[in-house]
């Protein structure tokens, strides 16, 4: 009997191992990020998110971070991309709640929350990536403290529409500008209704307003606590809101909620998160959040078909991944144990006469022994000969490239045998054993300590 339990023992824990390494949920590890707001933009994902700081006690958010995709699980980082520091009368420097980013007229519109009554900002850029500006010193919206969680809508008419608010919705006509509003602020009485159940509140918070095939959407965080993703529809951008459902219930493993949902290469995608990556490592409750991705399916008279809790599958992938011109190393579907961070190299290092910009770097850092990321999805079909990767040496080790699994197959080992050069950023390149396909690859990093700083891969293709 007790080899029959240490071999079940032993293949429970193969199991573990294998899920662990082929997690997709949630979609960024290096950092934690709450309140999802997609924009679909030139065949590709922007996802804006806020930002948990990795010593968050409570919510303690001091910018908005981007990452992008065009397959839906290879996300890549651009680090942060706005801070309460953009708005000049915010008086203290944490509250970057959750935000949402909408395209108009080639402007790009950036709508911030801050608590405690201190209103809802917007900022503008030319450029999805920024830089983003405020353009009228002010709040766009300071009525109470429950101007939080901002959502536009641009109707097919072109008229815009801002809905915010916990635990009551507000709604407000934006002008063509997008940076002012006309009309007065109207509370929606229809929201937390439910038809038979007087009594019934579903609304909660979150809302994420859309538009589809000519019917109205209202999403939200339902229900607290814990809260679920619920929603409700109607004729017009004004309601009444009709309650439909619930998208996502309410689980003890997820106390809060925020969905984004946007159609995407013929699919539907819901965004939200989880606690999944502080819980690896913290047993008591933190608001350090992790964002995850869902498809969802629609009915044919519009409803939203139910969806359990998040899985750890995720999403398929949609497109392959090309290998042969530069990927950033911060482009991830899964890691571990992995940050990032972001530098400017100078032409000198003198502190008063720094010369010429040479380059602003994010990089992935934290790298230790064991660490790794995956990419899914690589399209070696062309064949390799070599890889480059780009890095800088804190104390050198070793790279390890392991195909699908892993523990997988190597196709190649990068030794940076370098040390003390954590400031300078060098390509190497290395012979690789040939291989075709489709692949995921696994950068798995080995070394005593503090490896290295690692920028960018790139494979060349076999002559």
């Amino acid at each position: 009997m007790n080899s029959i339990l240490k071999g079940l023992f032993a293949f429970i824990l193969i199991i573990i191992a294998f899920t662990k390494a082929h997690a997709q949920n949630p979609v960024i590890q290096t950092k934690y990020t709450a309140d999802p707001a997609p924009l679909v933009y030139h065949d590709t994902v922007f996802l804006y998110t806020s930002h948990d700081e990795d010593d968050a006690f409570g919510f303690k958010m001091q910018n908005w971070l981007l990452y992008t995709s065009t397959d839906m699980v290879n996300w890549t980082e651009h680090g942060e991309i706005a801070s309460l520091k953009d708005f000049k009368w915010v008086p203290y420097d944490n509250g970057a709640w959750a935000p949402q980013c909408v395209q108009r007229n080639g402007k790009f519109y950036l709508y911030c929350p801050m608590p405690n009554g201190v209103g809802i900002g917007v900022l503008v850029a030319d450029s999805p990536y920024g830089p983003f500006k405020d353009p009228i010193g002010k709040p766009l919206v300071k009525q109470n403290n429950q101007d939080i969680d901002p959502t536009v809508l641009i109707d097919d008419d072109g008229q815009a529409y801002l809905y915010w608010g916990n635990p009551n919705l507000f709604y407000v006509k934006l002008n063509q500008d997008m940076i002012s509003y006309s009309g007065e602020i109207i509370k929606d009485p229809s929201i937390a209704k439910v038809e038979g159940k007087p009594d019934a509140f579903h609304y909660q918070e979150g809302p994420w307003a859309f538009k589809r095939k000519g019917k109205y959407y209202m999403a939200y965080a339902s229900t607290c606590c814990p809260e679920g993703i619920g929603y409700a529809m109607s004729d017009n951008p004004t309601g009444p809101w009709v309650y439909k459902g619930s998208i996502m219930d309410g689980d003890k493993r997820s106390s809060g909620n925020h969905p984004g949902i946007v159609d995407y290469k013929g699919n539907s995608y819901l965004f939200g998160f989880n606690y999944n990556i502080m819980k690896q490592t913290m047993a008591k409750h933190y608001e350090r959040r992790s964002i995850c991705i869902e498809k969802i399916t629609y009915n044919a008279d519009g409803t939203i078909q139910q969806l359990p809790f998040w899985s750890v599958a995720g999403v398929k992938q949609l497109v392959k991944l090309n290998p042969y011109t530069r990927v950033e190393a911060e482009t991830i579907a899964y890691s571990e144990g992995l940050k990032t961070e972001k530098t400017t190299e100078w032409e000198r290092n003198i502190s008063w006469n720094k010369g010429n910009k040479i380059a602003d770097r994010l990089y992935v850092s934290s790298i230790n022994n064991g660490d790794y990321l995956k990419v899914q999805g690589v399209d070696l079909s062309s064949g390799v000969s070599s890889v480059e990767v780009n890095v800088a040496a804190l104390h050198g080790g070793k790279i390890e490239i392991h195909v699908d699994q892993l523990n997988g197959p190597l196709l190649g080992s990068i030794n940076i045998d370098r040390s003390g050069e954590g400031d300078l950023f060098k390509t190497i390149t290395t012979p690789v054993r040939s291989m075709t396909g489709t692949h995921d690859l696994y950068f798995v990093f080995k070394g005593e300590k503090d490896l290295f700083y690692f920028d960018w891969w790139k494979f060349n293709k076999k002559l």
